[in-house]
């Protein structure tokens, strides 16, 4: 098949196999891939709009015995400047987003193995019964696999314990890349693929909506980075779980990794091939927290039908060098600048029409 008629039937909605997948993503010309992306992406979301998420990230310990290399938040235990918040310092942190109008509450940090089951259970307890109208969308598959190894208790049971205190979903983070070879390299003590897709599994049948996420741009190759998106796509038609793919690019500066940033162009071609390979995906976020909200509104046309969240508070990306922020008013304008209409939702991509633009 010529690489026009390969893109054409992507676009279409047409699967690609892993070669096509790595041919188009080698050998397309970035527009022709990104027209493609978008074709797919409207026909998947004809409307105009585009959505969002209020939202916070409320990194309550920097304390961590997993030492991912690309990491500039954690520091070991012990380490004089290792923190963990107190219960009422997240609450306060919770309170102050949800008087912004916060729907999702997004409460990660380190794998901390000081911090028992109970410390969340009486946290998450403590969040529902106090802002019931916020979704716990928080920690993280190597959050919850410190916890089963220190509890001495299956992954299954964490979740369904952290379930029953009100986390409602779990997000992606810690993917990186699904692939051993760039695992043993850049976090050598994080849990391995097929467990961060096990984990995600569990939760998935325990009806808790799951995100997923790539950091590309680190040491993968190209076709470590289609393999990644291959797994993933095989778990969604397994389980039907995940609600979006988020891939954002490693951000180097301060990280023991270091290397270099990726392009804005390299970005754009990431996500084009995201949403012509994750057929079953509904939706690709636009992670503007790396790049800029500038390419994120370029995103907007090559796949992307989702601008994320307003990330209220967060620490981890920042710590690393990105020093990208954004204001409810400033996604929106950048979403009506690129034609298409805001539309604030929830973690489950309910529209909320509830709430009031802040350029209204």
């Amino acid at each position: 098949m010529s690489l026009a008629n390969l893109l054409e039937a992507a676009a279409d909605g047409r699967r690609l196999s892993f070669d096509q997948g790595v041919r188009i993503y080698k050998e397309a010309p970035l527009h022709e891939l990104g027209a493609a992306a978008h074709a797919r992406r409207m026909q998947m979301h004809p409307a105009d709009r585009v959505t969002y998420v209020i939202d916070t990230t409320i990194n309550y310990t920097n304390v961590c015995n997993v030492h991912c290399t690309f990491c500039a938040f954690f520091r070991p235990e012990g380490h004089g400047e290792g923190h963990t918040m107190t219960h009422d310092q997240v609450i306060e942190r919770v309170r102050f987003a949800a008087d912004q109008g916060a729907t999702q509450i997004m409460i990660q940090g380190g794998v901390n193995p000081a911090l028992r089951l109970e410390w969340f259970e009486r946290l998450f307890e403590r969040v529902r019964r106090e802002y019931p109208h916020v979704d716990i969308h928080s920690l993280s598959v190597s959050e919850i696999v410190g916890l089963a190894h220190v509890e001495e208790l299956s992954t299954r049971d964490v979740l369904m314990r952290l379930k029953t205190a009100g986390m409602k979903s779990l997000p992606g983070a810690g993917a990186e890349i699904l692939v051993e070879r760039v695992r043993k390299r850049i976090s050598a003590r994080k849990v391995k693929p097929h467990e961060w897709l096990g984990v995600m599994r569990e939760a998935q049948i325990l009806g808790m909506p799951t995100t997923a996420t790539m950091m590309f741009g680190s040491i993968e190759t190209l076709e470590e980075r289609i393999e990644h998106l291959d797994v993933l796509r095989d778990l969604q038609d397994e389980t039907s779980g995940f609600t979006a793919f988020i891939p954002w690019y490693y951000v180097p500066f301060k990280t023991p990794l270091r290397g270099r940033e990726a392009s804005g162009l390299e970005y754009l071609r990431m996500l084009a091939i995201s949403r012509l390979y994750l057929d079953n995906f509904a939706h690709l976020q636009a992670s503007w927290l790396t790049p800029g909200l500038k390419l994120g509104q370029l995103a907007l046309f090559y796949g992307c039908d989702d601008m994320g969240g307003t990330i209220i508070e967060e620490q981890v990306v920042h710590d690393a060098g990105s020093t990208n922020e954004a204001t409810r008013k400033q996604l929106e304008e950048i979403v009506l600048g690129a034609g298409f209409r805001p539309v604030i939702r929830d973690t489950y991509w309910n529209l909320r029409d509830d709430v009031a633009l802040a350029t209204a």
